[in-house]
Protein backbone atom coordinates (compact mmCIF):
# COMPACT_ATOMS: atom_id res chain seq x y z
CA UNK A 1 0.00 0.00 0.00
CA UNK A 2 2.64 1.93 0.88
CA UNK A 3 4.25 1.72 -2.32
CA UNK A 4 0.69 2.41 -4.33
CA UNK A 5 0.09 5.56 -2.55
CA UNK A 6 4.25 6.99 -3.59
CA UNK A 7 3.39 5.95 -7.03
CA UNK A 8 0.08 7.76 -7.02
CA UNK A 9 1.42 10.75 -5.41
CA UNK A 10 4.16 10.91 -8.54
CA UNK A 11 1.48 10.22 -10.82
CA UNK A 12 -0.54 12.76 -10.50
CA UNK A 13 2.48 15.20 -10.44
CA UNK A 14 2.57 14.25 -13.93
CA UNK A 15 -1.02 14.77 -15.22
CA UNK A 16 -1.80 17.65 -17.19
CA UNK A 17 -1.46 19.20 -20.45
CA UNK A 18 -0.23 15.90 -21.86
CA UNK A 19 -3.43 14.05 -21.17
CA UNK A 20 -5.48 17.49 -22.92
CA UNK A 21 -3.85 16.94 -26.11
CA UNK A 22 -4.55 13.39 -26.36
CA UNK A 23 -6.41 12.27 -29.43
CA UNK A 24 -9.75 11.10 -28.97
CA UNK A 25 -8.87 7.45 -30.26
CA UNK A 26 -7.03 7.27 -26.65
CA UNK A 27 -9.18 8.88 -24.17
CA UNK A 28 -9.14 7.82 -21.42
CA UNK A 29 -5.40 5.81 -22.02
CA UNK A 30 -3.50 8.13 -19.99
CA UNK A 31 -6.06 7.07 -16.80
CA UNK A 32 -5.12 3.81 -17.63
CA UNK A 33 -1.30 3.71 -17.78
CA UNK A 34 -1.42 5.59 -14.39
CA UNK A 35 -3.40 2.80 -12.71
CA UNK A 36 -1.66 0.23 -14.34
CA UNK A 37 1.45 1.71 -13.10
CA UNK A 38 -0.16 1.48 -9.35
CA UNK A 39 -1.75 -1.61 -9.84
CA UNK A 40 1.62 -3.33 -10.81
CA UNK A 41 3.71 -1.50 -8.42
CA UNK A 42 5.82 -0.10 -11.16
CA UNK A 43 8.29 2.45 -9.76
CA UNK A 44 8.65 4.17 -13.23
CA UNK A 45 6.92 3.98 -16.50
CA UNK A 46 7.10 5.65 -19.93
CA UNK A 47 5.17 5.19 -23.32
CA UNK A 48 4.51 6.88 -26.79
CA UNK A 49 2.40 5.89 -29.02
CA UNK A 50 3.03 7.10 -33.17
CA UNK A 51 0.25 6.89 -35.33
CA UNK A 52 0.24 8.41 -39.04
CA UNK A 53 3.99 9.60 -38.82
CA UNK A 54 3.32 11.89 -35.56
CA UNK A 55 3.84 11.23 -31.71
CA UNK A 56 -0.15 11.42 -30.23
CA UNK A 57 1.22 10.19 -26.92
CA UNK A 58 4.56 10.71 -24.75
CA UNK A 59 4.26 10.55 -21.08
CA UNK A 60 6.29 9.15 -17.94
CA UNK A 61 4.51 7.83 -14.78
CA UNK A 62 6.07 7.49 -11.60
CA UNK A 63 9.60 8.00 -9.77
CA UNK A 64 12.92 7.29 -11.29
CA UNK A 65 13.39 5.42 -7.61
CA UNK A 66 11.29 4.17 -4.83
CA UNK A 67 11.46 6.66 -1.80
CA UNK A 68 13.44 9.29 -4.05
CA UNK A 69 10.69 12.00 -5.41
CA UNK A 70 12.21 12.56 -9.16
CA UNK A 71 9.50 11.90 -11.45
CA UNK A 72 9.90 9.86 -14.83
CA UNK A 73 8.68 11.54 -17.95
CA UNK A 74 9.12 10.77 -21.87
CA UNK A 75 12.76 11.66 -22.10
CA UNK A 76 13.76 9.27 -18.89
CA UNK A 77 16.56 6.75 -19.85
CA UNK A 78 15.57 3.17 -19.60
CA UNK A 79 17.65 -0.22 -20.79
CA UNK A 80 15.91 -0.71 -24.03
CA UNK A 81 17.05 -4.89 -23.87
CA UNK A 82 16.71 -6.46 -26.71
CA UNK A 83 14.70 -4.49 -28.95
CA UNK A 84 18.13 -3.28 -29.66
CA UNK A 85 18.27 -6.33 -31.86
CA UNK A 86 16.15 -4.32 -34.70
CA UNK A 87 18.98 -1.40 -34.81
CA UNK A 88 21.43 -4.05 -35.75
CA UNK A 89 19.54 -5.74 -37.96
CA UNK A 90 18.87 -2.40 -39.98
CA UNK A 91 23.06 -1.51 -39.68
CA UNK A 92 23.30 -4.48 -41.94
CA UNK A 93 20.37 -3.56 -44.05
CA UNK A 94 22.12 -0.22 -44.99
CA UNK A 95 25.44 -2.54 -45.77
CA UNK A 96 23.00 -4.30 -48.00
CA UNK A 97 21.63 -1.09 -49.76
CA UNK A 98 25.63 -0.47 -49.80
CA UNK A 99 26.66 -3.88 -51.68
CA UNK A 100 29.03 -5.01 -49.23
CA UNK A 101 27.07 -7.82 -47.85
CA UNK A 102 23.86 -10.09 -48.98
CA UNK A 103 21.58 -11.41 -46.29
CA UNK A 104 22.31 -15.29 -47.37
CA UNK A 105 26.74 -14.10 -47.29
CA UNK A 106 28.40 -17.17 -45.82
CA UNK A 107 28.92 -15.78 -42.11
CA UNK A 108 32.57 -16.75 -42.56
CA UNK A 109 33.17 -14.81 -45.75
CA UNK A 110 33.19 -11.78 -43.47
CA UNK A 111 34.54 -13.11 -40.69
CA UNK A 112 36.92 -15.93 -41.59
CA UNK A 113 37.94 -16.43 -37.73
CA UNK A 114 34.30 -17.12 -37.29
CA UNK A 115 34.08 -21.24 -35.69
CA UNK A 116 31.65 -23.07 -34.65
CA UNK A 117 31.40 -26.40 -33.10
CA UNK A 118 29.87 -28.07 -36.24
CA UNK A 119 32.30 -27.43 -39.27
CA UNK A 120 29.32 -27.70 -41.17
CA UNK A 121 27.25 -25.16 -39.85
CA UNK A 122 30.44 -23.22 -39.73
CA UNK A 123 30.40 -23.43 -43.62
CA UNK A 124 26.59 -22.82 -44.07
CA UNK A 125 25.37 -20.51 -41.47
CA UNK A 126 24.60 -17.04 -42.84
CA UNK A 127 23.94 -13.53 -41.86
CA UNK A 128 20.49 -14.23 -42.14
CA UNK A 129 20.36 -17.06 -39.84
CA UNK A 130 22.60 -15.11 -36.90
CA UNK A 131 19.49 -12.77 -36.61
CA UNK A 132 16.84 -14.99 -36.92
CA UNK A 133 17.79 -17.91 -33.77
CA UNK A 134 17.41 -21.02 -36.27
CA UNK A 135 21.77 -21.26 -36.49
CA UNK A 136 20.36 -24.47 -34.11
CA UNK A 137 22.47 -23.69 -31.24
CA UNK A 138 21.07 -23.56 -27.30
CA UNK A 139 21.18 -20.20 -25.29
CA UNK A 140 24.37 -19.32 -24.48
CA UNK A 141 23.89 -16.47 -21.75
CA UNK A 142 26.22 -17.96 -19.51
CA UNK A 143 29.25 -16.57 -21.55
CA UNK A 144 28.40 -13.17 -21.31
CA UNK A 145 26.16 -12.17 -17.99
CA UNK A 146 27.87 -11.47 -14.89
CA UNK A 147 31.12 -12.85 -16.53
CA UNK A 148 34.10 -10.51 -17.53
CA UNK A 149 34.39 -12.63 -21.24
CA UNK A 150 35.01 -9.70 -23.92
CA UNK A 151 33.35 -9.59 -27.06
CA UNK A 152 35.82 -11.74 -29.21
CA UNK A 153 36.53 -14.31 -26.50
CA UNK A 154 32.97 -14.94 -25.88
CA UNK A 155 32.66 -15.31 -29.97
CA UNK A 156 35.65 -17.10 -29.92
CA UNK A 157 34.08 -20.15 -26.85
CA UNK A 158 31.49 -20.39 -29.26
CA UNK A 159 33.75 -22.99 -31.52
CA UNK A 160 33.03 -25.29 -28.04
CA UNK A 161 29.33 -25.19 -27.98
CA UNK A 162 27.25 -28.64 -29.08
CA UNK A 163 24.87 -27.80 -31.72
CA UNK A 164 20.99 -28.47 -30.05
CA UNK A 165 19.45 -28.90 -33.42
CA UNK A 166 20.45 -29.18 -37.34
CA UNK A 167 21.11 -25.36 -38.74
CA UNK A 168 17.55 -23.81 -39.86
CA UNK A 169 15.37 -26.39 -37.95
CA UNK A 170 14.16 -24.71 -35.02
CA UNK A 171 14.05 -21.67 -33.29
CA UNK A 172 15.89 -21.06 -30.90
CA UNK A 173 16.77 -17.77 -28.90
CA UNK A 174 20.51 -16.65 -29.36
CA UNK A 175 21.94 -13.50 -28.01
CA UNK A 176 25.39 -14.25 -29.09
CA UNK A 177 24.45 -14.88 -32.22
CA UNK A 178 23.72 -11.04 -32.33
CA UNK A 179 26.68 -10.25 -31.07
CA UNK A 180 28.26 -12.09 -34.62
CA UNK A 181 26.34 -9.90 -36.32
CA UNK A 182 27.75 -6.98 -35.04
CA UNK A 183 31.04 -8.11 -35.45
CA UNK A 184 29.97 -8.37 -39.23
CA UNK A 185 28.69 -4.64 -39.22
CA UNK A 186 32.44 -3.69 -38.01
CA UNK A 187 34.41 -5.81 -39.58
CA UNK A 188 32.44 -4.63 -43.21
CA UNK A 189 32.02 -0.74 -41.43
CA UNK A 190 35.32 -0.25 -40.54
CA UNK A 191 34.40 1.48 -37.58
CA UNK A 192 32.66 -0.91 -34.18
CA UNK A 193 29.29 -1.92 -33.76
CA UNK A 194 28.50 1.40 -31.22
CA UNK A 195 29.85 4.05 -33.54
CA UNK A 196 28.06 2.74 -36.38
CA UNK A 197 24.61 2.84 -34.65
CA UNK A 198 25.49 5.96 -33.16
CA UNK A 199 26.50 8.10 -36.63
CA UNK A 200 24.00 6.10 -39.08
CA UNK A 201 21.03 5.59 -37.34
CA UNK A 202 20.86 7.96 -34.06
CA UNK A 203 22.35 10.99 -34.82
CA UNK A 204 20.01 10.99 -38.45
CA UNK A 205 17.14 10.54 -36.59
CA UNK A 206 18.28 12.92 -34.26
CA UNK A 207 18.30 10.28 -30.61
CA UNK A 208 20.64 11.99 -29.42
CA UNK A 209 20.04 11.44 -25.86
CA UNK A 210 20.20 7.92 -26.38
CA UNK A 211 23.48 5.85 -25.24
CA UNK A 212 24.62 2.86 -27.12
CA UNK A 213 26.28 0.96 -23.92
CA UNK A 214 25.86 0.82 -20.12
CA UNK A 215 29.32 2.71 -20.00
CA UNK A 216 28.25 5.46 -21.78
CA UNK A 217 25.37 6.18 -19.06
CA UNK A 218 27.79 7.47 -16.57
CA UNK A 219 27.11 11.10 -15.85
CA UNK A 220 23.88 11.67 -17.24
CA UNK A 221 20.76 12.47 -15.74
CA UNK A 222 17.23 11.27 -15.14
CA UNK A 223 17.95 7.82 -15.40
CA UNK A 224 15.67 4.67 -14.34
CA UNK A 225 17.22 2.91 -11.44
CA UNK A 226 15.98 -0.84 -11.62
CA UNK A 227 13.55 -2.73 -9.60
CA UNK A 228 13.33 -6.28 -8.54
CA UNK A 229 10.60 -7.70 -6.45
CA UNK A 230 12.39 -9.82 -3.37
CA UNK A 231 10.60 -11.11 -0.84
CA UNK A 232 7.76 -9.98 -2.11
CA UNK A 233 8.80 -6.10 -2.07
CA UNK A 234 9.99 -4.12 -4.93
CA UNK A 235 13.37 -3.27 -3.97
CA UNK A 236 16.22 -1.18 -5.89
CA UNK A 237 18.96 -3.46 -7.73
CA UNK A 238 21.79 -2.92 -9.85
CA UNK A 239 21.96 -3.24 -13.65
CA UNK A 240 23.59 -5.90 -15.61
CA UNK A 241 25.89 -4.98 -18.35
CA UNK A 242 24.91 -6.97 -21.91
CA UNK A 243 28.04 -4.89 -23.29
CA UNK A 244 29.80 -7.68 -23.85
CA UNK A 245 26.82 -8.72 -26.40
CA UNK A 246 25.87 -5.00 -26.93
CA UNK A 247 24.26 -5.63 -30.79
CA UNK A 248 21.87 -7.94 -28.91
CA UNK A 249 20.67 -5.59 -26.58
CA UNK A 250 22.67 -2.92 -25.25
CA UNK A 251 21.40 0.68 -25.55
CA UNK A 252 19.51 2.72 -23.58
CA UNK A 253 16.93 5.43 -24.39
CA UNK A 254 13.44 7.35 -23.52
CA UNK A 255 10.12 6.66 -25.27
CA UNK A 256 11.43 10.53 -26.87
CA UNK A 257 13.93 9.14 -28.78
CA UNK A 258 12.19 5.48 -29.49
CA UNK A 259 9.49 7.78 -30.86
CA UNK A 260 11.45 8.64 -33.66
CA UNK A 261 12.84 5.47 -34.25
CA UNK A 262 9.39 3.75 -34.62
CA UNK A 263 8.24 6.97 -36.85
CA UNK A 264 11.35 6.24 -39.42
CA UNK A 265 10.39 2.45 -39.37
CA UNK A 266 6.66 3.28 -40.17
CA UNK A 267 7.17 6.09 -42.83
CA UNK A 268 10.57 4.55 -43.92
CA UNK A 269 12.32 8.40 -43.92
CA UNK A 270 13.80 10.51 -41.71
CA UNK A 271 11.23 13.87 -40.86
CA UNK A 272 13.64 15.28 -43.56
CA UNK A 273 12.55 13.24 -46.25
CA UNK A 274 15.94 11.47 -46.38
CA UNK A 275 15.98 7.91 -46.28
CA UNK A 276 17.97 5.53 -44.37
CA UNK A 277 17.52 2.06 -45.85
CA UNK A 278 15.74 1.37 -49.36
CA UNK A 279 11.81 0.53 -49.38
CA UNK A 280 12.78 -3.46 -50.60
CA UNK A 281 15.48 -3.48 -47.30
CA UNK A 282 13.23 -2.41 -44.88
CA UNK A 283 10.34 -4.58 -46.16
CA UNK A 284 13.12 -7.28 -45.77
CA UNK A 285 13.32 -6.72 -41.86
CA UNK A 286 10.05 -7.47 -41.53
CA UNK A 287 9.71 -10.34 -43.75
CA UNK A 288 8.80 -13.69 -41.85
CA UNK A 289 11.84 -15.66 -41.69
CA UNK A 290 11.39 -18.50 -39.82
CA UNK A 291 8.19 -20.07 -37.60
CA UNK A 292 8.08 -19.91 -33.68
CA UNK A 293 7.00 -22.81 -31.81
CA UNK A 294 4.34 -22.00 -29.47
CA UNK A 295 6.42 -22.78 -26.40
CA UNK A 296 9.24 -20.62 -27.70
CA UNK A 297 6.38 -17.42 -28.19
CA UNK A 298 5.14 -15.29 -25.17
CA UNK A 299 2.81 -16.34 -22.59
CA UNK A 300 0.58 -13.65 -23.93
CA UNK A 301 -0.28 -16.09 -26.86
CA UNK A 302 -3.04 -18.02 -24.21
CA UNK A 303 -5.19 -14.69 -24.60
CA UNK A 304 -4.31 -13.53 -28.46
CA UNK A 305 -4.72 -16.72 -29.57
CA UNK A 306 -2.65 -16.64 -33.32
CA UNK A 307 -2.89 -18.57 -36.14
CA UNK A 308 1.04 -18.19 -36.67
CA UNK A 309 3.96 -16.96 -34.63
CA UNK A 310 7.06 -15.75 -36.99
CA UNK A 311 10.42 -14.51 -36.22
CA UNK A 312 11.49 -11.57 -39.01
CA UNK A 313 14.71 -9.44 -38.99
CA UNK A 314 15.22 -8.61 -35.09
CA UNK A 315 11.14 -9.06 -34.52
CA UNK A 316 8.58 -11.32 -33.36
CA UNK A 317 5.22 -11.55 -35.25
CA UNK A 318 2.22 -12.59 -35.05
CA UNK A 319 -1.65 -12.28 -36.22
CA UNK A 320 -4.28 -10.20 -33.59
CA UNK A 321 -7.47 -9.79 -34.37
CA UNK A 322 -7.49 -10.32 -38.46
CA UNK A 323 -4.16 -7.55 -37.91
CA UNK A 324 -0.03 -8.31 -38.70
CA UNK A 325 1.59 -7.14 -35.31
CA UNK A 326 5.98 -6.86 -35.32
CA UNK A 327 6.81 -6.45 -31.76
CA UNK A 328 9.83 -6.94 -29.50
CA UNK A 329 10.20 -6.95 -25.76
CA UNK A 330 13.65 -6.14 -24.15
CA UNK A 331 14.30 -7.99 -20.81
CA UNK A 332 17.18 -7.05 -18.24
CA UNK A 333 17.68 -7.08 -14.67
CA UNK A 334 15.35 -4.54 -13.40
CA UNK A 335 14.60 -3.02 -16.81
CA UNK A 336 11.71 -4.22 -19.51
CA UNK A 337 10.70 -3.04 -22.83
CA UNK A 338 8.25 -3.41 -25.48
CA UNK A 339 8.14 -1.97 -29.27
CA UNK A 340 5.04 -2.73 -31.16
CA UNK A 341 4.07 -1.84 -34.82
CA UNK A 342 1.27 -2.28 -37.45
CA UNK A 343 2.64 -1.28 -40.40
CA UNK A 344 -0.08 -1.50 -42.53
CA UNK A 345 -2.38 1.21 -39.66
CA UNK A 346 1.24 3.39 -39.42
CA UNK A 347 0.68 2.65 -35.92
CA UNK A 348 3.42 2.13 -33.33
CA UNK A 349 3.49 2.00 -29.29
CA UNK A 350 6.81 1.61 -27.15
CA UNK A 351 6.75 0.77 -23.20
CA UNK A 352 9.78 1.72 -20.89
CA UNK A 353 9.55 0.94 -17.64
CA UNK A 354 12.09 -0.22 -14.13
CA UNK A 355 10.41 -3.20 -12.97
CA UNK A 356 11.87 -6.87 -13.84
CA UNK A 357 9.41 -8.72 -16.11
CA UNK A 358 6.38 -5.77 -15.30
CA UNK A 359 3.83 -7.34 -17.87
CA UNK A 360 2.32 -4.47 -17.80
CA UNK A 361 4.20 -3.53 -21.14
CA UNK A 362 2.27 -6.30 -23.02
CA UNK A 363 -1.12 -5.32 -21.77
CA UNK A 364 -0.12 -1.49 -22.68
CA UNK A 365 0.88 -2.48 -26.43
CA UNK A 366 -2.78 -4.50 -26.89
CA UNK A 367 -4.50 -1.81 -25.85
CA UNK A 368 -3.15 0.40 -28.14
CA UNK A 369 -3.90 -1.82 -30.86
CA UNK A 370 -7.73 -1.93 -29.52
CA UNK A 371 -8.18 1.61 -29.18
CA UNK A 372 -7.02 1.84 -32.99
CA UNK A 373 -8.65 -1.34 -33.81
CA UNK A 374 -12.72 -0.06 -34.71
CA UNK A 375 -15.96 -1.34 -32.95
CA UNK A 376 -15.12 -4.99 -33.01
CA UNK A 377 -16.49 -6.08 -30.10
CA UNK A 378 -15.90 -5.12 -26.64
CA UNK A 379 -12.35 -4.43 -25.53
CA UNK A 380 -10.64 -6.71 -22.79
CA UNK A 381 -8.96 -4.79 -19.44
CA UNK A 382 -5.60 -6.38 -20.91
CA UNK A 383 -3.83 -5.15 -17.52
CA UNK A 384 -5.95 -7.08 -15.11
CA UNK A 385 -5.69 -10.06 -17.76
CA UNK A 386 -1.89 -10.59 -17.90
CA UNK A 387 -1.97 -9.85 -14.01
CA UNK A 388 -4.37 -13.30 -13.57
CA UNK A 389 -2.30 -14.61 -15.98
CA UNK A 390 1.02 -14.38 -14.75
CA UNK A 391 -0.04 -14.73 -11.02
CA UNK A 392 -1.20 -18.68 -12.86
CA UNK A 393 2.27 -18.59 -14.43
CA UNK A 394 4.16 -17.78 -11.24
CA UNK A 395 1.83 -20.34 -9.20
CA UNK A 396 3.38 -22.91 -11.69
CA UNK A 397 6.68 -22.09 -11.46
CA UNK A 398 6.45 -22.41 -7.32
CA UNK A 399 4.64 -25.81 -8.26
CA UNK A 400 8.24 -26.69 -10.18
CA UNK A 401 9.92 -25.60 -6.95
CA UNK A 402 8.38 -27.61 -4.43
CA UNK A 403 8.50 -31.10 -6.93
CA UNK A 404 11.88 -30.55 -7.27
CA UNK A 405 12.19 -30.00 -3.45
CA UNK A 406 10.33 -32.97 -2.82
CA UNK A 407 13.03 -35.21 -5.05
CA UNK A 408 15.70 -33.76 -2.53
CA UNK A 409 17.10 -37.10 -0.60
CA UNK A 410 17.70 -36.53 3.06
CA UNK A 411 19.93 -37.71 5.32
CA UNK A 412 22.96 -37.27 2.54
CA UNK A 413 26.11 -36.47 3.56
CA UNK A 414 29.17 -35.01 1.33
CA UNK A 415 31.82 -37.21 0.39
CA UNK A 416 34.41 -34.68 1.21
CA UNK A 417 34.92 -31.69 4.09
CA UNK A 418 34.55 -28.52 2.56
CA UNK A 419 38.23 -27.97 1.86
CA UNK A 420 37.73 -30.93 -0.56
CA UNK A 421 35.85 -29.45 -2.82
CA UNK A 422 37.30 -26.01 -2.71
CA UNK A 423 39.49 -25.02 -5.65
CA UNK A 424 39.69 -23.73 -9.05
CA UNK A 425 37.67 -25.54 -12.33
CA UNK A 426 38.08 -24.68 -16.11
CA UNK A 427 35.90 -25.50 -19.03
CA UNK A 428 37.01 -24.37 -22.35
CA UNK A 429 33.29 -23.13 -23.33
CA UNK A 430 32.08 -21.68 -19.89
CA UNK A 431 35.34 -20.50 -18.45
CA UNK A 432 37.12 -20.40 -14.76
CA UNK A 433 35.18 -21.59 -11.87
CA UNK A 434 36.49 -21.18 -8.12
CA UNK A 435 35.10 -22.73 -5.12
CA UNK A 436 36.73 -21.51 -2.14
CA UNK A 437 36.20 -22.59 2.14
CA UNK A 438 35.32 -19.28 4.05
CA UNK A 439 34.40 -18.95 7.78
CA UNK A 440 30.61 -19.23 6.42
CA UNK A 441 31.19 -22.46 4.37
CA UNK A 442 32.05 -22.73 0.68
CA UNK A 443 31.41 -20.28 -2.18
CA UNK A 444 30.88 -20.05 -5.68
CA UNK A 445 32.37 -17.70 -8.14
CA UNK A 446 31.87 -17.42 -11.87
CA UNK A 447 32.63 -13.74 -12.45
CA UNK A 448 33.09 -10.27 -11.09
CA UNK A 449 28.84 -10.14 -10.47
CA UNK A 450 27.54 -13.79 -10.47
CA UNK A 451 28.70 -15.44 -7.10
CA UNK A 452 26.94 -17.05 -4.52
CA UNK A 453 27.17 -19.56 -1.29
CA UNK A 454 26.93 -23.27 -1.47
CA UNK A 455 24.28 -24.94 0.72
CA UNK A 456 24.38 -29.00 0.65
CA UNK A 457 21.06 -30.36 -1.12
CA UNK A 458 22.42 -33.83 -1.38
CA UNK A 459 25.36 -36.30 -2.34
CA UNK A 460 27.79 -33.99 -3.97
CA UNK A 461 24.93 -31.75 -5.38
CA UNK A 462 24.86 -28.38 -4.16
CA UNK A 463 22.44 -25.44 -4.00
CA UNK A 464 23.65 -22.09 -4.76
CA UNK A 465 22.33 -19.12 -3.20
CA UNK A 466 23.66 -15.90 -5.74
CA UNK A 467 24.58 -13.13 -3.67
CA UNK A 468 22.69 -10.51 -5.81
CA UNK A 469 19.06 -11.98 -5.09
CA UNK A 470 17.47 -11.80 -7.77
CA UNK A 471 19.63 -13.85 -9.60
CA UNK A 472 17.80 -16.86 -7.84
CA UNK A 473 19.44 -20.21 -6.83
CA UNK A 474 21.13 -22.89 -9.10
CA UNK A 475 22.64 -26.09 -8.32
CA UNK A 476 26.21 -27.77 -8.40
CA UNK A 477 27.05 -31.31 -8.69
CA UNK A 478 30.64 -32.51 -8.19
CA UNK A 479 31.93 -35.89 -9.88
CA UNK A 480 34.76 -37.68 -7.86
CA UNK A 481 37.27 -40.32 -9.50
CA UNK A 482 38.74 -43.36 -8.44
CA UNK A 483 40.92 -41.71 -5.71
CA UNK A 484 37.96 -40.02 -4.46
CA UNK A 485 39.06 -36.15 -5.20
CA UNK A 486 36.97 -34.22 -6.81
CA UNK A 487 37.64 -33.76 -10.80
CA UNK A 488 35.11 -32.06 -11.86
CA UNK A 489 32.05 -29.78 -11.09
CA UNK A 490 28.83 -29.24 -13.60
CA UNK A 491 26.80 -26.19 -12.67
CA UNK A 492 22.77 -26.10 -13.37
CA UNK A 493 22.31 -29.12 -15.33
CA UNK A 494 23.78 -27.42 -18.69
CA UNK A 495 25.91 -30.71 -19.84
CA UNK A 496 29.49 -29.31 -19.64
CA UNK A 497 31.98 -30.01 -17.20
CA UNK A 498 34.45 -27.56 -15.10
CA UNK A 499 37.56 -29.66 -14.85
CA UNK A 500 39.49 -29.07 -11.80
CA UNK A 501 43.15 -27.10 -12.45
CA UNK A 502 45.89 -29.68 -11.47
CA UNK A 503 47.76 -26.83 -9.84
CA UNK A 504 44.43 -26.60 -7.58
CA UNK A 505 44.90 -29.99 -5.40
CA UNK A 506 42.19 -30.59 -2.13
CA UNK A 507 42.74 -28.36 0.68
Amino acid sequence: MRIQMALAGAILLLLGDAAAETPETLAGFDAYVAKGVADWEIPALAVAVVKDGEVVFAKGYGVLELSKSDPADENTLFAIGSTTKAMTAAALGMLVDEGKLQWDDPVTKHLPWFQLHDPVVTREVTVRDLLTHRAGLPNADFLWYGRDNGPRDILFRMRYLPQETSLRSHFTYQNVMYAAAGAVVAELSGVPWEDFVRTRILEPLGMTGTPVTLSELAGRGNVASPHYRIDGEVRVIENASVDPVAPAGSVWSSVSDMAKWMRFLLEGTTPDGVRLLKEETVEELFRPQTLVDRDEFYPTERLTHPKWTTYGLGWFQHDYRGRAIDFHTGSIDGMVAIHGLIRSERLGVYVLANLDHAELRHALMYTVFDLYGGDEGPRRDWSAALHELYRSLAKEAEDRRAEAEAKRVPGTRPSLPPEGYAGAYSDPLAGRATVSKGEDGLRLSLGPTLAGSLEHWHYDVFRVWWDRKWQGTGFVSFSLGVAGEVESLEIDGLGFRHTRDSSSPPQ
